[in-house]
């Protein structure tokens, strides 16, 4: 038997899945995603299970299934074997512009991880480290609901990593920052110290920062493959898919995730305010409410640029996201603009076949 409390059920969960109805289901939580099917975590052990064909055509996106963190309900089918009946609500979710639809007219939410309590943004100091992407990450983690947290790893490679916490001043506000060296084994007590029994982290970053080196480091196993850095310093990716792997000794759960190319920005207006805390505080300074902080006089973020409070590739950055989330709010209406087009089309069309099947005049 598997200690459910252990992987973060709760009271609140025990209720949502009671309000159901339904004394078959049993509670499950997704470990790994394949193709058509997924790894569940039940109180019975782990399952390999499929959605219901009711959830497939109740599903308008990909976000309407499950992905790796989330909750489900459980109808056992058999030793191993299960089909999922329910997604429960999830509390949090790390989510981004699906990333081989961005070019195309599909605008799409790819949910990376579901019920995160922590958002570990992982970056190496030897070459990956970038503020700009660091603000990128931190503003779709403050939009999942989960707490962010900075991990420098890969320190044993660099003279001086205080250069980069310098560097992160004024890009990790209010965010804890730990500098780490799975090599030497420094800086782990302080990522436990951000977990705890039932807590759950995703490790989010670029491809070969070390997040499977760290799993190993945090697990005291071999169970996820790394590979050694490459001769330009880099490393080498070597996680294919996400999972989410309990740790020994109620020390809580990491989702381990695949590094990422690029990170669209998904819907992220308050993740935005959040990770730019220090622009957004400006606004209400401008004498005019609609002020554009271009020409305008009395703007307060010209003169917090001219003065030096606020610099000027922090002040791009943000002007840089803002327009992103905008072209990003354009294409959604426009989607569900059409949508409605469409559902409008198929009503007249019914219509029109019922009047003609009974012979009514309209």
């Amino acid at each position: 038997m598997i200690d459910m409390e252990l992987l973060g059920w709760d009271a609140g969960r025990q209720k949502e899945l009671d309000d159901l109805g339904d004394p078959r289901l049993v509670q499950g939580r997704i470990t790994v995603q394949h193709r058509g099917a997924y790894d569940v975590l039940s109180p019975d052990g782990e399952r390999r299970c499929e959605v219901v064909p009711r959830m497939v055509r109740d599903a308008a996106t990909r976000a309407d299934f499950p992905a790796v963190g989330d909750w489900v309900a459980l109808e056992a089918q058999g030793a191993g074997h299960g089909a999922i009946e329910r997604l429960l609500p999830r509390r949090t979710r790390f989510s981004r512009l699906a990333a081989h639809d961005a070019a195309s007219d599909v605008t799409e939410e790819q949910i990376v991880a579901a019920n995160v309590d922590v958002v570990f943004v992982v970056t190496s100091l030897n070459e990956d480290f970038n503020p700009r992407r660091i603000e990128r990450y931190l503003t779709l983690a403050w939009q999942s609901g989960a707490r962010p947290v900075i991990l420098l790893t890969k320190s044993d490679l660099v003279d001086d990593p205080a250069a980069a916490l310098v560097a992160l001043a004024d890009v990790a506000i209010g965010v804890p920052v730990h500098v780490l060296s799975t090599l030497r084994g420094s800086g782990l007590d302080a990522v436990t110290g951000e977990l705890g029994r039932g807590v759950t982290a995703a490790l989010l970053g670029s491809s070969g920062v070390g997040k499977s080196t760290l799993v190993n480091a945090l697990v005291g196993d071999v169970r996820m493959a790394t590979k050694g850095i490459r001769a330009d310093g880099k490393g080498r990716h070597t996680t294919t898919r996400r999972e989410l792997i309990v740790l020994p000794g109620d020390a809580g759960l990491l989702i381990d995730t695949p590094g990422m190319r690029e990170l669209q920005l998904w819907v992220a207006d308050e993740g935005l305010e959040e990770a730019f805390d220090d622009v957004a505080s400006l606004f209400p300074s401008c004498r005019f409410a609609d002020c554009g902080h271009e020409s305008e006089p009395g703007c307060a973020v010209k003169e917090a640029l001219a003065s030096g409070r606020l610099a000027p590739e922090r002040w791009e950055s943000y002007l840089k996201l803002q327009s992103e989330l905008d072209a990003l709010e354009r294409r959604l209406d426009k989607r569900a603009a059409s949508e409605s087009r469409q559902q409008w089309r198929s009503l007249s069309k019914a219509q029109r076949a019922y009047y003609k099947e009974h012979g009514k005049d309209r």
